[in-house]
């Protein structure tokens, strides 16, 4: 079972993740069509390696196989949502709430609720329902929304976090904390002066 599981699921995660990416397509022409601002600038997507899946229901206790893969792990679909502004970031999460065929799992705000190393991020997972040939299968898929200063941050904190024999720990997390919270305030003011900015046209 553990030679032919990944095989099976990739081909279903990459299908939630395409039925995801058509839908956030939608959502940026609808908004060309009203000349309205489109609050993203790019999306990117992983899906889990077969090692990664394999180790996370091994941790779990779990049997490795097809079933647990797409109905324990929320993660094995990833897809990340850039935006210019934290209110594109709500914009983007509440029209991604509002399709019916997605069912919202789990949501959490890292953005008003920063981690304690200074990450901020919105995180969801919903449950999507592929149709294989009349067979309706549930897939996870776990979105993350952010800003492109939130992007930046969490980018460099990931490369730096997986480097060896670092010295001075706890000095480079409070560092890397401060940049956190000083990207944070830039957010704020840019979305600012683009609020003040529009009220001036």
């Amino acid at each position: 079972m553990e030679e032919s599981f990944y095989k099976e699921s990739i081909v279903l995660i990459e299908g939630a993740i395409t039925e995801m990416l058509a839908k956030l397509d939608i959502i940026k022409k609808y908004k060309l069509a009203r000349n309205e601002r489109v609050p993203i600038e790019y999306i990117t997507t992983r899906v889990k390696t077969e090692e990664s899946m394999k180790e996370k229901l091994k941790r779990k206790g779990l049997e490795v196989n097809l079933e647990n893969a797409l109905t324990k792990i929320y993660d094995a679909a990833g897809v990340r949502i850039v935006c210019s502004y934290i209110d594109d970031v709500y914009q983007i999460a509440e029209m991604l709430k509002s399709y019916k065929d997605l069912k919202l799992i789990k949501e959490k705000d890292y953005i008003k609720n920063p981690k304690p190393n200074g990450y901020r991020s919105y995180h969801m997972v919903f449950e999507m329902s592929l149709d294989l040939a009349g067979e309706i299968i549930p897939v996870f898929v776990e979105i993350q929304i952010r800003t492109i200063a939130m992007d930046f941050w969490s980018s460099l904190e990931h490369q730096m976090k997986y480097k060896k024999d670092i010295q001075n720990q706890e000095l480079i997390a409070e560092e890397l904390k401060r940049c956190a919270d000083q990207i944070a305030t830039t957010d704020l003011n840019m979305q600012t002066i683009r609020k003040m900015i529009n009220n001036e046209e």
